[in-house]
């Protein structure tokens, strides 16, 4: 209750849900961000426009216990398209946001990572944490260099950090209008009555977690007081794109025109996380199951849909 926290990046999908869950529980909460994709959630929180290389990160962090980064400008397909962008906009800016950090007095970030392309391609699955990292994407490479920068931020200048490597998200706040995000393209074919496209043969396999659990793994990691930094966050189980289609077949009661289209060299063929150490350290379990989180994402993108422009 009496932390002072920040949340960069806080106008996307988990920024958002993260947002309404901290609301009213700490004493100095801050959503900082571009743009908030939903702004009628915002009445009532502290929010500040701006970008994380801008001047107003500085006054967002000043005299803050913890920041918590979601911030990214990249997805995994669009990060390889221009590789050195992608590394000054995340990789660069990020350490001269450890920099403010350090001089801000900011005792913990906590840096949300990805699980499903830091690993690359890997013979152990379900996926530990000190699998070797050897990932196939400059968004891969550029989330595993913010990680090892914090090592070497703690190791010399006291910063401490969490880093959670989130399997694949999804829930409300999710929407397909940003290219990212199987089950949220799948539900908005569904719901639109339009051809889904699929790369590949729809049997690339992904760990689905649904956003609350998300957000109280966050959440949990604020306090964490044990040895471990890095922790996996994710089902533990896998669906490939086409047992999602049927899923969402099922539950809408509509059936999909799917185009296939050449399978893409950024996609790891099976991303499942072992959260093991999660369970141990932070207590943290997947509270909602696949079917369940899908049929609550349903409902919320019919609500979200059916309003004007998409505006909740």
């Amino acid at each position: 209750m009496n932390s002072k926290i920040a949340i960069l990046g806080a106008g996307g999908f988990i920024g958002t849900n993260l947002a309404q869950r901290l609301a009213g529980e700490v004493a100095d909460l801050r959503c900082f961000g571009r743009r908030q994709d939903f702004p009628s959630m915002w009445q009532g929180l502290n929010w500040i426009s701006g970008e994380v290389s801008g001047g107003e990160v500085v006054r967002t962090i000043s005299g803050c216990d913890t920041v918590i980064h979601l911030a990214s400008t990249s997805t995994p397909a669009t990060a390889d398209r221009r590789i050195a962008d992608d590394a000054e906009f995340n990789v660069i800016d990020t350490l001269k946001l450890l920099d403010q950090c350090v001089e801000a007095g900011v005792s913990r970030v906590v840096f949300i990572s990805s699980g499903g392309t830091v690993y690359g391609i890997c013979d152990r699955i379900p996926t530990p944490e000190n699998t070797p990292t050897n990932p196939i994407t400059a968004y891969g490479v550029a989330k595993l260099a913010i990680e090892k920068y914090l090592a070497v931020y703690r190791h010399q200048r006291g910063l401490d950090y969490r880093i959670l490597r989130v399997a694949n998200p999804f829930g409300p706040f999710q929407t397909s209008r940003k290219g990212q995000g199987v089950v949220a393209a799948v539900i908005a074919s569904a719901l639109h009555d339009t051809t889904l496209q699929v790369w590949g043969d729809g049997r690339v396999v992904r760990d689905y977690v649904y956003v609350s659990d998300v957000v109280a793994a966050i959440v949990k990691s604020l306090d964490h007081t044990g040895d471990s930094r890095i922790f996996n966050i994710g089902s533990g189980k896998g669906h490939d794109v086409l047992q999602v289609v049927h899923a969402v077949e099922a539950l809408s009661n509509k059936k999909l025109r799917l185009d296939f289209r050449s399978a893409r060299p950024v996609d790891v063929p099976t991303s499942i996380l072992d959260a093991g150490l999660a369970a141990r350290e932070l207590d943290w379990h997947c509270a909602v199951d696949f079917e369940a989180g899908l049929a609550n994402t349903l409902e919320w993108m019919r609500a979200f849909e059916a309003r004007p422009s998409g505006q909740l």
